[in-house]
């Protein structure tokens, strides 16, 4: 009798192995990042997303969740008066899986003195960033002294790399421009100048097709995503909002 329930149990554990093998396995197509939609107005932040700020910048952007009454739903509102701070979620997303990006984002107004090409106009009203995780094999013997130095100053590898989709007032749609400040740092301009000010624009972008279009290679891991309504250097101030963040695969 032993013997015949021994080989009972091992036949049922045979079976349903052989069962969850023939399943095909589920396909996760969506991966939402700020699910900002999901949220209480005036409450806290989803999980995973942190401020953001920067140092020698004492002013920072204000950011809090409201109702948004055109959409009837929960977004985020950002106050920027010659401020910079933003929001950002590190997370490990791989561009290949999850290549396409979508968002929506609404403005009142652009800056006078913004200029994607000057340090002094690098202020955008909207902005999403994304940061792709440190890779040994995408820097050089320099480049690896120096990274190495800040994980061990900091604990960790900084970005390697980032693309930031922004709402310029002067390029158009589509251009690429390096950020003055550094050339680690891709900016895509995906709207421009004041047409859809005050409306709420949904966008999408192939983050991986970006990626090697702005740098000439395959990107590595998204290490995280920000985003970032600042006016420091312009001096101005704006009142932006964005909705829900997600990642795609190929459809």
């Amino acid at each position: 009798m032993k013997k015949t329930m021994i080989l009972f149990n091992h036949f049922l554990i045979i079976s349903l192995l052989t069962l969850t093998a023939a399943q095909p396995a589920f396909a996760v197509r969506q991966l939402p990042v700020g699910n900002f939609s999901a949220m209480l107005p005036g409450g806290d932040m989803p999980a995973g997303w942190k401020p953001l700020v920067f140092k020698k910048i004492d002013r920072h952007t204000q950011y809090s969740l409201v109702h948004d009454s055109k959409s009837n739903r929960t977004v985020v509102k950002a106050f920027s008066q010659a401020s910079a701070s933003g929001l950002i979620r590190k997370m490990p997303i791989d561009p290949e899986k999850f290549p396409i990006i979508k968002w929506r984002w609404k403005t009142s107004n652009l800056y006078k003195n913004g200029d994607v090409t000057q340090k002094t106009g690098d202020d955008f009203p909207v902005r999403i960033y994304i940061t792709f995780a440190y890779n040994a094999d995408d820097v050089d013997f320099f480049d690896k002294a120096t990274f190495g130095a800040l994980n061990l100053l900091y604990g960790e590898y900084p970005p390697v790399a980032a693309i930031t989709y922004i709402w310029e007032n002067k390029l158009p749609v589509g251009a690429i421009a390096p950020n003055p400040f550094t050339d680690r740092v891709k900016m895509i301009v995906v709207e421009s100048g004041g047409k859809n000010l005050n409306n709420w624009v949904d966008e999408e972008r192939n983050i991986f097709d970006d990626y090697v279009k702005a740098f000439g290679k395959k990107p590595p891991m998204i290490s995280g995503v920000a985003i970032i309504t600042d006016s420091d250097n312009t001096g101005e101030s704006a009142i932006s909002y964005y909705g829900d963040i997600v990642f795609e695969s190929k459809k």
